[in-house]
Formats: structure tokens, C-alpha cells, sequence
């Protein structure tokens, strides 16, 4: 009943063709160039049924058993996210807005590895208030992204811990020039940054969902190049991350839920 509500919600907000509709669909359309008018639109309507459904599970997830959480999460190379955090390397984890982060991050909470997540700052400041507590309530610590996270995330890292990052869009203008799609994007330094200065690996997690649950595909990222500056490995480990979210996006686009600029080339 939630999803069927959701679906409605979803397409009425689809029919008015407002700013983030209209975003949705610039976005796809530069990760499928090759889908018809007619297909685009389909992806889009989609696409932004995809997005409502992250809303209607986010706020029910802490109501959920353990064992639903765990029954509908599926992954694949959990083996590169586990071993890091048993052996105490810690691990960073870099994502795109897709499928459901909340529900991954619920899945890695009650199987016993808990969650530092750096998070956006909402308004009005009530809103993001409830963000954090419900984050709190499924086990994960919560960071604004408006705080020096860099010291905080290091010491999560040193202590062995899982730190996750929402990494395809830059919110702080100090971001890396990447090749995303064929197309200059920027997306945030902090992911190889963390990796350079710990040693933890850095893995990309891309989220989709299925009809019953969420699909968690873990991919690596390449390792810290020897003899280069800070600033080209940064730049290098960054364009690895963006490799790993533009392939994974591209098989499963309607599932990332991206209604806000990107490409350095567009308007605002």
C-alpha cells in the first residue's frame, strides 16, 4: 500500500514538470544519450518513483525488524567492506544518491559494523534535527557536513571504524575536476583525502533496488599511486571513485536519484 501511494505521489509531482523533474531528466539524458524521447521519458517517470520510494522506507526503516533489514538487503563483494573492518584498517566507503543509503547503512548496523556518515545540512534546522535522530535510530553517527569532519572521519578510520560518504555531488566549491560521462564534473576531495592520510581502503558502493529489498554492489578503487604529489593522487584516486559510480549508474540509471546540477557546463 505504501509503494502504490508512493507511485501516485510520484506521479503527480512527474506531470508538473518542475525544476527538479526537468534535472532528472537533463541528468539521465546525458548517462543514456542513446534512449529515444519517448524512452527518456519513461526513465524519468521512473526515476522519480525510484526516489519517492527512498522516502516512503527511509522513515519506516527504524520501525523495521532486524530481520526484515537483513532479508532485503542483497550484496555483492561484501567480502571488500568486511575484511578492512575486521582487521581493523577501517574502510571508507564513497556513494552516489542511489537506490537507498539508509537501508545499507541499517544492513551493516545490525549485522555489527557501525556507520559514520557525513550528512547535509537541511533546512529548516527542525527538518534536519529529526534527520538526525532517525539516522541515530538505526545506528548511525551522524556528521554535518558544515563541521571540520576531516579530524573526526581520521579518527573513526584510525579506530578501525566504517566511515560512508555521499560522494557524486560537491557541496563545498573545493571539490575535483572529474571526467563523469564524457562531461567535466566536480565531486568532494574527502574520500582520497581520508584514504591518503590512513591507509584505510576506499571502496564505491552503488545501491539499487529490487522489487523486494536493495541490491549493494561493493567495487574497489585504485590503490594510492606511488611517487605522485598529494594533489595528483587525490585527483587520480577521485577520477577512480567517479569511473566506478558512472558504471555502475549506467546500468542501473533509474535508480540514481540526482535532481540537482552536476556538470560544470550547465546553468543553474
Amino acid at each position: 500500500m505504501a509503494y502504490r501511494l508512493a507511485n501516485l505521489v510520484s506521479d503527480q509531482i512527474y506531470r508538473r514538470q518542475r525544476k527538479g523533474i526537468k534535472r532528472l531528466r537533463s541528468n539521465y539524458q546525458k548517462v543514456m544519450p542513446e534512449l529515444s524521447q519517448v524512452d527518456l521519458e519513461k526513465l524519468t517517470k521512473a526515476g522519480m518513483r525510484s526516489y519517492l520510494r527512498y522516502w516512503f522506507d527511509t522513515f519506516r526503516l527504524n520501525k523495521w525488524s532486524k530481520a526484515r533489514i537483513l532479508e532485503t538487503t542483497f550484496v555483492v563483494r561484501e567480502n571488500l567492506l568486511r575484511d578492512p573492518i575486521e582487521s581493523k584498517q577501517g574502510c571508507i566507503v564513497a556513494l552516489p544518491h542511489a537506490g537507498n543509503w539508509d537501508h545499507a547503512a541499517a544492513y551493516f548496523c545490525s549485522t555489527g559494523i557501525p556507520v559514520t556518515a557525513v550528512v547535509e545540512k537541511l533546512k529548516p534546522e527542525a527538518i534536519f534535527k529529526k534527520f538526525l535522530e532517525y539516522r541515530q535510530s538505526i545506528g548511525i553517527e551522524a556528521i554535518s557536513h558544515t563541521e571540520k569532519s576531516i579530524p573526526i572521519l581520521v579518527e573513526r578510520l584510525e579506530a578501525g571504524k566504517l566511515v560512508a560518504l555521499v560522494a557524486d555531488r560537491d557541496m563545498s566549491r573545493n571539490g575535483v575536476e572529474v571526467d563523469f560521462f564524457g562531461r567535466t564534473a566536480k565531486m568532494p576531495a574527502g574520500p582520497a583525502i581520508l584514504a591518503l592520510k590512513t591507509g584505510s581502503p576506499l571502496i564505491t558502493v552503488y545501491i539499487r533496488y529490487l522489487d523486494h529489498g536493495i541490491e549493494i554492489t561493493i567495487d574497489e578503487t585504485i590503490k594510492p599511486p606511488v611517487g605522485k604529489s598529494e594533489e595528483e593522487s587525490i585527483k587520480i584516486i577521485t577520477q577512480s571513485m567517479a569511473d566506478n559510480f558512472a558504471k555502475r549508474i549506467k546500468g542501473s540509471p533509474v535508480d540514481w536519484h540526482m535532481l540537482q546540477r552536476i556538470w560544470l557546463d550547465e546553468e543553474n
